[in-house]
């Protein structure tokens, strides 16, 4: 019981989760032996790792006091597992394995608000699930998109490249090239996966392919908008978040309207980041997390930089999924703002730090 006072009932399930996970397989794997012959032996380790991803997404959204992420994530997984021969009737056994693990060996105080959460996700896996493609021909630039993606996926990067600099030269707007066309291929490479329509060399040449191009047509801008602006913006991923294309096309945007940007990438230590704020003299930082359960770590670099006096009166602006499923999540983790996309995070920039506040 003396676990019971150290930490919120989220973060003990964060430290917790991987002797919980350990236990939730041996306990699905006795209500369903046959699990061995219909997976192998690679099939328990894969339980464990599904198990300690569930774990992690149900400690985050404790922690975070939002169910939405939890249930969420269960409508992301019935999908995904779906394409590995695991069943609905699979999924709600394990869910009840990792509520019983919790039952019987996790102690704390707000236990009943941690199973609490995770009834919601159980009672999430009979909801109707539906997905629909990113990409449409009703949409700006549907067609080009279309065609756009269709080249990655049979690993023709240069007839990309291609198709892309034609519509430049036809005046088409480089802002509509990437939200159009570039996000919204992105966001259907991440469905077709899920689906497992494709696997994960294609998910990671079609991004890296997206990033190549990306980088590639900075001299068609970068000449139209050159640097000079005295706002200035530090833009970086969270924790080891690999994901790093929504934040590097939004340090772009800003590039283009006229602000001075400096892109850290993923995995910036706490300390680096803090050091390249004032290095910058930065009057924005724009901060994103794609996986869920970094949203802590959100939380943790907000109250880091405001509790340095540096550093403290910095604007900070938050993105990525997890902000898109709850929108009040920006709140929670103390942040100035949030936004869904490039352009809002531009319009929400010029009301933080008006253009009449340059220096």
């Amino acid at each position: 019981m003396a676990l019971q006072e150290k930490g919120t009932a989220g973060e003990q399930l964060i430290i917790q989760a991987d002797r919980l996970a350990e236990q939730v397989t041996m306990m699905q794997y006795l209500k369903q032996p046959d699990l061995y012959q219909r997976f192998g032996a690679k099939g328990r380790d894969r339980t464990k790792q599904d198990s300690l991803y569930s774990l992690s997404y149900l400690a985050e959204s404790v922690l975070m006091r939002s169910p939405a992420l939890f249930m969420h994530y269960i409508s992301w997984l019935k999908l995904l597992l779906s394409g590995y021969r695991v069943t609905q009737e699979d999924l709600i056994v394990n869910l009840m394995a990792i509520r019983g693990v919790l039952h019987d060996h996790f102690e704390h105080r707000d236990k009943q608000h941690v199973l609490q959460y995770l009834d919601m996700g159980i009672d999430h896996v009979a909801a109707e699930q539906t997905q629909i493609s990113y990409i449409s021909e009703l949409a700006p630039y549907g067609d080009k998109a279309a065609s756009y993606l269709e080249c990655l996926l049979a690993a023709d990067r240069k007839q990309a490249y291609e198709g892309i600099v034609a519509l430049l030269e036809q005046h088409v707007p480089i802002k509509d090239v990437y939200m159009h066309i570039f996000q919204a291929a992105q966001y259907e490479v991440g469905r077709l996966w899920q689906l497992g329509r494709i696997n994960v060399a294609q998910e990671h040449y079609c991004t890296a392919a997206t990033q190549s191009i990306m980088s590639r047509l900075y001299p068609y801008w970068l000449a139209a908008h050159p640097k000079g602006g005295t706002r200035r913006l530090v833009s970086a991923c969270v924790g080891n978040e690999q994901h790093e294309m929504g934040i590097r096309m939004l340090t772009d945007f800003f590039e283009m309207e006229g602000w001075d940007t400096y892109y850290l990438g993923a995995n910036v230590p706490d300390h680096s980041l803090l050091q390249s704020i004032v290095s910058y003299r930065a009057d924005l930082i724009a901060i994103s997390a794609t996986m869920t359960f970094h949203v802590h770590l959100v939380q943790e670099l907000i109250a880091t930089i405001r509790s340095n006096e540096h550093t403290a009166g910095i604007k900070i602006i938050v993105g990525g999924l997890p902000f898109n499923i709850d929108h009040q999540l920006w709140q929670q983790v103390g942040a100035d703002g949030y936004a869904s996309d490039a352009d809002q995070a531009i319009q929400l920039a010029d009301t933080l730090v008006p253009a009449a506040r340059q220096q």
